[in-house]
């Protein structure tokens, strides 16, 4: 069985809502082979704990203003350091740097398949610039 294509919506919403503001290391996972109780882990890291917290009200407010779902739960770890968004389908987890490498979730679930993420922002520059490139090219 894989992910729901419910789970890779939301995971991408998700996903993207954690890159606009500039969340890195972002890995979506596949886990519904060893957890009946959610298709997909999003696991973000963030910079420091304000990043933690802005992240986490990033994602919050694209799932409901797009999607019309909120967490079931919200959790936080050690103040800001871990922040998990449970959305039934999906589980985000979002990390500091450190307690991200202190924690290791990323290696606890590397046996599960990843889900590639392109974020949007960088697809859409990469498009302009190929987009320029072509416009120098035929102005010469």
């Amino acid at each position: 069985m894989t992910a729901s294509e419910t789970a890779k919506t939301l995971a991408f919403a998700a996903a993207q809502a954690a890159a606009d503001k500039k969340a890195f290391a972002i890995n979506l996972r596949d886990v519904t082979s060893k957890i009946a109780l959610t298709d997909v882990f999003v696991i973000v890291s963030a910079s420091n704990e304000r990043q933690v917290h802005a992240v986490v009200d990033a994602v919050e407010e694209k799932l409901i203003k797009e999607h019309d779902t909120r967490p079931l739960r919200r959790e936080g770890k050690g103040g800001e350091q871990w922040v998990l968004l449970d959305y039934n389908d999906i589980v985000v987890h979002v990390f500091h740097k450190e307690a991200r490498d202190y924690y290791g979730l990323d290696g606890l679930w590397k046996d599960c398949p990843e889900i590639e993420f392109v974020d949007e922002t960088d697809a859409e520059r990469a498009r302009r610039a190929a987009a320029a490139e072509g416009d120098g090219e035929d102005g010469e």
